[in-house]
C-alpha cells in the first residue's frame, strides 16, 4: 500500500454502543495495527435532533475498556481536528454550493406539507414508496423548476431550503468493495439525497465524503445497512473531483438474531436475556438503564475475541486470540459476506476461556467489586486463595460470588433435605466428635484436616463417602463448591467448628 493507512469510526452520539458498532471498531482498529496506520475517531453529531447528552462520552469509556484506543480523536485531537462534525459546519456548504455550481446538486425549497402531498398524490399500489428522485424533482419547487431569479430571491428573503445532489438518470454505479467484489446499482433506483439540511447542517451522506476527504481516509468500514447509500457517496467523490483519493469501501455483515433471521437489536436482547451493549447505557429521554456485557462480568478481552469471531475466522482451527495475534492474523478478505448469527453461550465461553487463564492476582481484583456488592470485603491475600479454588466454576465475574459467598459469609440457609434421608445416630455421633479433635488440630491444612476424618471413621463404623456429602451442606450450605477440606482450610478452624455445630444443633 502507497498511501499511510487511514481508517476511521464515525458513530452518531445517539445512544448505546451495538455489538456490531464495536465489531466495526475493532475491525478498523486491527486493519489500522496490521498496517502501521492511524485508527481515528470522529463524531457525527450533525443530525442535533438525534444528538442525546452524554453518549459521546459513552462511545469513548466503551472505546477504552475494549482497549481500542484511536489515535485522533475530539479528546486527543490530532492534524485533522476537529473531529467532531458539529464543529466542522461552516466548511460543509462549500462543497454544496460547488455541487450546485457544477450542476450536480439543486436547491429545493419544499414544505415538509409539500414533501407529504407529493408522496401522498405520487402513490400507487406499484410505487407504494415514493421519493424524491428523477421522477419527481420535476413537480416540486425547487431550482431546477423556478427561474433563476426566482431562486435568488428566496434566497435572499430567507426561505428555508435544503440542497439535494441530482442523481444522474440511466446510469451504472459500481464500485468495488473488499469483502463483496463488484457491486453495482441502478441510479434510476437512487433518490435525490438531502446534503444540506436548512440549518445549515450538512447529512451524513456529504459528510462522510467531505470528511473522510479532508481527514485522508484510506479505507472505510461500515455495516451492510449502509449499502444502499454508497451510489450517493460514489457520485459524491466523483462530482467533487476526488475520486482518485476515494477510500476503499468494506461493507461488514449483520450481526445476527440468535434465532430466526434479521439484524440483532436490543429488544431481541431484552427477549433472550443477554446484552447488546458493550456497556450499560443510561437513556436520559426515558430514564432506562440498559444493560452491557462489562457489567455483566465480562472480560474485555474475552468480549473483544467474540467480536472479532463473529463474521472472521483465520483460516485455522484456533478461536483464542491475543491482541497481537489479532493484529497479526486479521485480513479483511477474511471477514464473511454472510450474517454472524450472536450465540451467547459461546459468548460466555469466551469469557471462561480467558477467566481460566488470568492470574489469580488480576482475577481478585476484578471479583472484588462483585463481593463488595454483597457487603462483603475480604482480605486481598485471602481473596487470591478463593479465585484460585473456584476460578474453573466461573464463566462470569459475579460468579466468584455465587460460587464463593461461603468463603466470604457464612451460608443463611442450609439445605438439609441434600442428606437428611441418610443421616443416622452414626453421623450424628462422629461429627459430634470429630470437632474435639478439629479443635485441638495444629496443623491446619486440607491435607491434616482430611487425615483427621478419615482416622475418626472407623470409630464410628463410618465410610469416607459417608460424610462428605453432610460436611459440604455444613460448611456450604448446598451441593456445590470446590474440595471439602480445601473449604474448612480456607475458612479457617473456628468457623469450620461453628458451622459444623449450627447444623448439628439443628438436626439433633
Amino acid at each position: 500500500m502507497d498511501k499511510r493507512v487511514r481508517v476511521r469510526f464515525a458513530p452518531s452520539p445517539t445512544g448505546g454502543l451495538h455489538l456490531g458498532g464495536v465489531r466495526t471498531v475493532l475491525y478498523n482498529y486491527l486493519f489500522a495495527r496490521a498496517h502501521g496506520g492511524d485508527f481515528v475517531l470522529r463524531i457525527e453529531d450533525t443530525d442535533q435532533t438525534r444528538f442525546v447528552k452524554g453518549a459521546e462520552e459513552y462511545i469513548l469509556e466503551c472505546l477504552k475498556w475494549c482497549g481500542l484506543i484511536p489515535d485522533e480523536s475530539p479528546v486527543v485531537g490530532g492534524p485533522y481536528a476537529p473531529y467532531r462534525q458539529s464543529e466542522r459546519k461552516s466548511m460543509y456548504k462549500e462543497y454544496a454550493l460547488q455541487l450546485i455550481n457544477s450542476g450536480h446538486a439543486y436547491y429545493a425549497f419544499d414544505t415538509t406539507d409539500e414533501l407529504e402531498q407529493m408522496r401522498k398524490d405520487l402513490k400507487t399500489d406499484e410505487h407504494s414508496s415514493v421519493q424524491y428522485d428523477h421522477n419527481t424533482r420535476t413537480k416540486m419547487r425547487n431550482s431546477l423548476t423556478l427561474p433563476a431569479d426566482e431562486v435568488s430571491e428566496l434566497i435572499a428573503k430567507g426561505i428555508p431550503y435544503v440542497i439535494r445532489i441530482k442523481v444522474p438518470e440511466n446510469q451504472t454505479i459500481i464500485f468495488n468493495d473488499m469483502i463483496r467484489g463488484a457491486i453495482t446499482f441502478d441510479s434510476n433506483l437512487v433518490d435525490d439525497k438531502v446534503l444540506l439540511k436548512a440549518d445549515g447542517m450538512p447529512t451524513y451522506h456529504l459528510a462522510v465524503v467531505v470528511d473522510d476527504y479532508l481527514m485522508k481516509i484510506t479505507h472505510a468500514f461500515r455495516g451492510e445497512e449502509w449499502l444502499p447509500s454508497a451510489p450517493v457517496h460514489l457520485l459524491l467523490w466523483e462530482y467533487l473531483g476526488w475520486i482518485g483519493d476515494m477510500p476503499q469501501w468494506a461493507h461488514l455483515p449483520l450481526i445476527l438474531k440468535p434465532d430466526g433471521n434479521g439484524k440483532l437489536s436490543k429488544r431481541d436482547g431484552d427477549r433472550l436475556g443477554f446484552p447488546v451493549f458493550a456497556m450499560n447505557w443510561y437513556d436520559p429521554a426515558k430514564d432506562e438503564t440498559t444493560g452491557g456485557f462489562r457489567e455483566m462480568g465480562f472480560l474485555p478481552q474475552a468480549f473483544v475475541n467474540m467480536l472479532a469471531m463473529l463474521g472472521w475466522n483465520s483460516g485455522t482451527e484456533q478461536e483464542i486470540f491475543s491482541m497481537e495475534e489479532l493484529i497479526q492474523k486479521f485480513s479483511i478478505e477474511r471477514v464473511h459476506k454472510g450474517g454472524a448469527k450472536f450465540d451467547f453461550e459461546k459468548a460466555k465461553w469466551f469469557n471462561n476461556q480467558y477467566i481460566q487463564q488470568t492470574d489469580n492476582i488480576t482475577l481478585a481484583a476484578l471479583a472484588l467489586p462483585y463481593i463488595k456488592e454483597k457487603g462483603c470485603n475480604p482480605d486481598g491475600d485471602f481473596l487470591v486463595k478463593v479465585v484460585a479454588l473456584i476460578k474453573d466454576r466461573c464463566t462470569l465475574l459475579p460468579d466468584f460470588w455465587a460460587q464463593g459467598h461461603f468463603f466470604f459469609a457464612t451460608p443463611e440457609t442450609i439445605d438439609e433435605g441434600a442428606f437428611k434421608d441418610k443421616w443416622n445416630e452414626p453421623k450424628q455421633q462422629f461429627f459430634s466428635s470429630w470437632i474435639n479433635e478439629l479443635n485441638s488440630l495444629s496443623d491446619w491444612t486440607d491435607v491434616a484436616i482430611e487425615e483427621s476424618a478419615v482416622a475418626h471413621l472407623p470409630a464410628f463404623s463410618l465410610k469416607k463417602g459417608d460424610i462428605m456429602l453432610p460436611l459440604r451442606v455444613m460448611l456450604v450450605g448446598g451441593k456445590y463448591g470446590p474440595g471439602v477440606y480445601h473449604i474448612a482450610e480456607l475458612i479457617g478452624k473456628a468457623e469450620t467448628i461453628a458451622r459444623i455445630q449450627k447444623v448439628l444443633a439443628m438436626l439433633a
